[in-house]
């Protein structure tokens, strides 16, 4: 059974930082996708940054040039690196696997059949 599992959220002020961890078990196949999405109340989810199972990596335009995703294949651990925060990035951060490979729409919810619990992020100004 696949489980993922979100740590590494937390309260900052603007202009911090957090790196959020997705630890994923349960799977076998080693090509595979993953994203982190996050959903603020009264929001819809929102795709942050995704990565293909070649490694390619699309991010959502709010957080281009501030977030870093990257994976520990070894580790099966996925993470985000969220600099410079913005008030606006206060949200629920989820971490999402599809157990295969997918090549395009990365960034949106309807790709994934796996999704974690979610790590709150809360950023002050």
């Amino acid at each position: 059974q696949v489980q993922l599992v979100e740590s590494g959220g937390g309260s900052v002020q603007a202009g911090g930082s957090l790196r959020l961890s997705c630890a994923a078990s349960g799977y076998t196949n080693s090509r595979h996708s993953m994203g982190w999405f996050r959903q603020a109340p009264g929001k819809e989810r929102e795709g942050v940054a995704a990565m293909d199972c070649d490694g390619l990596i699309n991010y959502g335009d709010a957080v281009k040039g501030r977030f870093t995703i990257s994976q520990d294949n070894a580790e099966n651990i996925l993470y985000l690196q969220m600099n410079s925060l913005k008030p606006e990035d206060t949200a629920m951060y989820y971490c999402a696997l599809y157990p295969r490979c997918r090549w395009s729409g990365l960034l949106a919810p309807s790709a994934y059949t796996y999704w974690g619990q979610g790590t709150q992020v809360t950023v002050s100004s």
